[in-house]
């Protein structure tokens, strides 16, 4: 299914109005998950996504990109508790 995003910016100074439309298709490759986060850190993280133009998710998912190695790697070890 395709979706269209459309973003109406009305400037008031210069009495000029820019419309974008985009499409987004439903992508199954994504995720929906529920963060605790602080306030002030998800208010700031949107504006910066204001800013550079991506939407809040794209901002996180690039924040995680950064953040994370390219490759974990998770080993177990198996710990054995017993008497001496």
């Amino acid at each position: 299914m395709k979706y269209y995003k459309l973003i109406i910016n009305i400037n008031l100074t210069t009495n000029t109005i820019s419309i974008n439309i985009s499409t987004m298709t439903n992508n199954r490759k994504k995720q929906r998950v529920t963060l605790f986060l602080n306030p002030e850190l998800i208010k700031q993280a949107k504006a910066e996504a204001l800013v550079e133009d991506f939407s809040f998710t794209a901002l996180i998912e690039k924040a995680l990109i950064q953040y994370l190695p390219s490759e974990t790697i998770i080993k177990k070890t198996h710990v054995i508790l017993g008497s001496i």
